[in-house]
């Protein structure tokens, strides 16, 4: 509180408290077939990975936002768990050659957060993680990747970002290890101490989707290129549209069987919507494009996990982009402003 003004505060909560006494009517529904999930809400409060403070404080803005209600109100079985604690000592890690900054802080978060996401997923529910800064990422998805395996099942990364995260500390121009998940995730050299000997997954390059990129390092265009990932940047949403473009990912993981997971970076958006993020970059997309990637992937019945990273509230204005953030989780999740059975010709007014 002591550096988010309580004028803030008392604007988000009283913005949730709205929502929360206002009609169903005034809500957007469920769909046709909702499905009902056990979700579990982790908070991993880490800003290691980033040059700016303040993302820590992210988990604490999506929960005063209202992250759970519109989850429990669709009828998912929600249970959050709180943020988790970093043990101590760190662990001992041995720093790269390059530049990665805090290595043994992000190491320590991504082991603990590798194991917390994988037994959520054994225990038969869904996972959504509260950061904190992206690279939180190595350990959400690493835990993911080895249930996957184990399950014997391909994941889909569905990566939502301005950025492609995809350095190394060799490529890194900052040393801020927030871009180097991706690079990590597929095993790329220089970045195997984050894991040690601790059991975890990897992401095959080939099943990899950045989606809504527009800023790409020179070294990360060159390892994305020859490592064969899909990249969709903002040209190709413009001209292809969202809709074909994300319709694309869906067919493909559900021709394969694939599990999918979702990380979802607040500079996705455009910073006019979404500004609480210390990494903003112009020309993201809107507020309905963004929906209609949620909605869009509701109704594939993938039903992924998710990450909702880099929101400092710090930056944002009145609570917007944590609003914003928990109505596309909303939408991820199942609900609807009218819903009605997709593909069936509905009659007009008599």
């Amino acid at each position: 509180m002591s550096v988010y003004s309580a004028a803030v505060w008392v604007h988000a909560k009283r913005a949730i408290l709205s929502r929360e006494t206002s009609s169903d009517d005034d809500h957007a529904g469920e769909g046709p077939r909702a499905r009902r999930q056990a979700i579990t809400i982790v908070g991993a409060p880490v800003e290691a990975g980033a040059s700016e403070p303040g993302a820590a404080m992210g988990p604490a803005m999506l929960r005063t936002a209202g992250i759970a209600k519109p989850l429990s109100d669709l009828g998912h079985d929600v249970e959050d768990r709180g943020d988790l604690t970093r043990p101590h000592p760190l662990v001992h890690a041995a720093a790269p050659d390059g530049k990665a900054h805090q290595f043994a802080h992000v190491a320590t978060w991504a082991r603990l957060v590798a194991r917390e996401t994988y037994a959520v997923l054994r225990s038969g529910r869904t996972p959504i993680v509260l950061g904190g800064d992206h690279s939180i990422a190595m350990g959400s998805i690493g835990g993911v990747a080895r249930h996957a395996a184990e399950a014997g099942r391909e994941l889909f990364v569905l990566w939502l970002d301005a950025h492609s995260d995809f350095n190394t500390p060799l490529t890194s121009p900052s040393g801020n290890m927030h871009g180097m998940s991706l690079a990590m995730l597929c095993g790329e050299p220089g970045l195997e101490g984050v894991f040690g000997d601790q059991p975890h997954g990897l992401v095959d390059p080939g099943r990899l989707h950045l989606f809504g990129i527009r800023s790409i390092d020179s070294g990360e265009r060159r390892l994305l290129q020859d490592r064969g990932v899909d990249v969709v940047d903002m040209r190709r949403l413009d001209e292809d549209g969202v809709a074909v473009s994300i319709r694309r990912i869906i067919d493909r993981v559900k021709a394969r069987d694939g599990l999918l997971h979702v990380s979802l970076d607040v500079d996705f958006l455009d910073p006019a919507i979404a500004p609480g993020v210390a990494t903003t970059v112009p020309g993201g997309a809107t507020s309905r494009e963004a929906h209609l990637v949620m909605e869009l992937l509701h109704e594939s019945g993938l039903s992924p996990s998710l990450d909702l990273v880099e929101l400092n509230p710090f930056l944002d204005e009145r609570g917007k982009s944590a609003l914003l953030l928990v109505d596309l989780t909303a939408s991820l999740f199942g609900r609807q402003v009218y819903p009605v059975a997709r593909g069936t010709a509905q009659a007009g007014p008599g």
